[in-house]
């Protein structure tokens, strides 16, 4: 029996009641140096203590893990049930429904490039498909209504022969729900999202696409559609006994964009870092923040998971994060294989958990705590302040400054790049991130302002008049009677009791 085929041997750093942890290789930079340094020895046994707690009481074959902080990886571990057999971070295993967040990033780059909007029905540009008036949008968050799994056997385990049209994924209801009212999860419907980006690529295929314009710059060049040696072999382990079954891969043809891929660590190191920074080559770091932003209404008294644009977002509780920390990010299992990727934008950090098992293994708390002993142990350290890059726009830096909404006090702050940020001066308010448009306006990035239009309205002499921000006008005073305040300022004025 073996639980790596054909890996290489390496010599590991340490090796600590069958834990090996193994020295990082290279993963490049996504941006400036790493202000962190190393990990703390007892941070490194935290991690290493974690995944080995999980190996064993999991019962996997194997289980690798890794973090990654401050673009680059600093930590992997790895256990393996055989002697002689510990994985590296070269070896593949199979990750799943993480292959959704590539998928996902192909169709943001579709968006992009304006070749679609994530408002378009799915009718619109693939024809015959269930639920057409379905958006492009519902389909990244799972908010189609569209069935759970595709039409016939296990598609799973079985070969994608058996379902070699689109309209095969289907069975006679293919929608279970209406479109965009509830989350339900639709494995067919990212095969379709994956049919959509062949589709706008002029019939290339999706693994293609991939390949081409995600994984070639990011430097994955173990990321693939089969496996390559060297790679796991996937096992189920009996229920109530120590024993072991090989798992079938099976190719899964036009299911393919909901968990085809294998991948490595070292590779999903590099996708864990685009995933946090993004990358101007592949997608902007914009775009990727808003893969992250809840897209349906959590259901429940209060949330505890819900699903952004191809990623699943979870909350969980720390030690110092109150409320409990916000993880982005998305798990993934196949026969034989369980994998997740937690990031924590925060903190800049992310946590990779892979093992070679059908099931046992709480693989997504593993990920997820691998993220929350880093941070917990050592505390994101913030990167120093710098003045704006540039020549100062003087006539934007008199924008800046206290204004009111009515008699609340705000202030609006010049970032780098021509951002503005609007702050509450007294503790409660609407504040939000606004960046730059072509026509001198601001769009909000977040909070209520999100989409919302923000602009400098001036005098006849040119002079600053007031903000309109979606109907709102912010005045240089509260309620100053010379202020185009809506609604008139009382010609009496202020006044005590």
């Amino acid at each position: 029996m073996t639980v790596v085929e054909s890996a290489e041997s390496r010599e590991p750093e340490s090796d600590e009641g069958g834990v090996r942890e193994a020295a990082p290789r290279p993963v490049p930079s996504v941006d400036s140096a790493d202000a962190y340094g190393e990990l703390m020895p007892q941070t490194r046994r935290a991690l290493l203590r974690r995944l080995a707690v999980a190996q064993a009481e999991g019962r996997a074959p194997s289980m690798m893990g890794a973090v990654v902080r401050g673009g680059r990886a600093v930590w992997t571990g790895a256990r393996s049930s055989v002697d002689g057999e510990v994985p590296h971070g070269d070896v593949q295993y199979r990750i799943g429904s993480l292959t959704k967040t590539f998928v996902a990033v192909m169709v943001l780059r579709l968006r992009d490039e304006g070749l679609l909007r994530l408002e378009d029905p799915i009718g619109k540009h693939l024809a015959g498909v269930p639920a057409p008036e379905a958006t492009i949008a519902q389909l990244l968050a799972h908010s189609s209504g569209l069935a759970a799994e595709a039409r016939g056997p296990w598609w799973e385990r079985t070969p994608g022969e058996l379902r070699p049209e689109r309209a095969d994924l289907f069975g006679e209801r293919p929608q279970r729900l209406a479109a965009g009212r509830r989350y339900h999860y639709s494995n067919p419907g990212y095969a379709l999202l994956g049919a959509l980006v062949e589709q706008l690529r002029d019939g290339e295929s999706w693994g293609e696409v991939l390949r081409r314009e995600v994984l070639e710059p990011l430097g994955m060049a173990r990321t693939t559609l089969r496996p390559e040696m060297p790679h796991a072999g996937g096992w189920a382990v009996h229920p109530w006994a120590d024993v072991m079954l090989p798992e079938p891969a099976q190719d899964t043809g036009l299911m393919g964009p909901a968990g085809q891929l294998w991948s490595t660590t070292e590779d999903l190191c590099r996708w864990a870092a685009f995933l946090l920074r993004g990358d101007a080559r592949v997608l902007s770091e914009c775009s990727v923040a808003e893969m992250r932003i809840p897209t349906v209404p959590p259901e429940g008294a209060g949330w505890e998971a819900g699903y952004g644009l191809g990623l699943q977002l979870v909350r969980v509780s720390g030690q110092r994060t109150g409320e409990g920390r916000r993880l982005a990010g998305h798990t993934g299992s196949m026969p034989g294989f369980l994998a997740a990727l937690w990031i924590d934008p925060e903190e800049d950090v992310a946590g990779i958990a892979l093992a070679n098992c059908t099931s046992g293994v709480a693989i997504s708390a593993v990920a997820a705590d691998l993220v929350q002993i880093t941070a917990e142990h050592e505390p994101r350290i913030p990167e120093p302040w710098r003045p704006l890059s540039g020549p100062v726009d003087e006539e934007l830096l008199a924008v800046t400054g206290p204004w009111y909404w009515g008699a609340n006090p705000f202030a609006l702050r010049l970032r780098d790049g021509r951002a503005l940020e609007l702050v509450t001066l007294s503790g409660s308010g609407r504040t939000s991130r606004f960046r730059p448009e072509p026509d001198g306006t601001w769009t909000g990035l977040d909070g209520y302002y999100a989409g919302e239009t923000l602009r400098v309205v001036r005098a006849d002499d040119g002079s600053v008049s007031h903000l309109d921000l979606g109907t709102f006008i912010f005045t240089r005073g509260p309620y100053e009677p010379a202020e185009p305040v809506p609604g008139g300022v009382d010609p009496e004025g202020w006044r005590g009791l």
